[in-house]
């Protein structure tokens, strides 16, 4: 049987409940028309790409369906096309890969679902692989008193040699001298 799936993004502006009646309407549509609903995703509030409506923001629902027949598609798509908390909407017919991805997803086998210790376990993991291993701890050990540093001796050890004593002058009429010409060779 084929499956599909519609993505759409409901206005932030609705409330909550509004937001969820949106939803409930269009699965009560599928249902009327015969469709088993496999899974609704509510994703959330999230971040737009780009502004649609003078809006940056968007709640993201996907619901996936397997219809009877696909004349549903065209009568759902211009539903969705008249309804002004619907700001985008994108329906998928789903191949074998993307039914095995979606239900794979579900089970928790791909995306970002980690329990709560594992999450901490890799908190600890991270923090200890950023201490430094060489230096061993030491504990009520007084810190060795250093000497503090004024704004004048500082400059004196940070200034630049001057550039002619690093630099000899080279004559104009002279070649520079290389490794060849100081052992007379050349």
């Amino acid at each position: 049987m084929r499956q599909y799936e519609v993505t759409f993004i409901v206005d932030p502006v609705l409330s909550s409940d509004e937001a969820k009646a949106t939803v409930q309407t269009y699965t009560d549509l599928l249902k009327d028309e015969g469709c088993e609903i496999v899974h609704i995703d509510e994703m959330g509030l999230r971040q737009l790409a780009y502004p649609i409506n003078r809006r940056n923001t968007g709640v993201y629902y996907c619901i996936e369906f397997q219809p009877k027949d696909g004349s549903l598609i065209d009568r759902m798509e211009l539903s969705f096309r008249r309804d002004e908390r619907i700001m985008r909407f994108l329906v998928a017919k789903l191949d074998k890969y993307g039914i095995k991805y979606n239900e794979d997803k579900r089970n928790g086998k791909i995306g970002k679902v980690k329990k709560k210790e594992e999450k901490k376990d890799d908190r600890r993991d991270r923090r200890d692989s950023r201490k430094p291993k060489d230096k061993p701890a030491v504990k009520n050990e007084a810190a060795p008193v250093e000497e503090k540093a004024t704004p004048a001796k500082e400059a004196k050890e940070e200034a630049p040699a001057p550039v002619e004593e690093i630099v000899a002058p080279v004559a104009e009429n002279e070649a520079p001298k290389t490794e060849e010409t100081k052992d007379g060779d050349a």
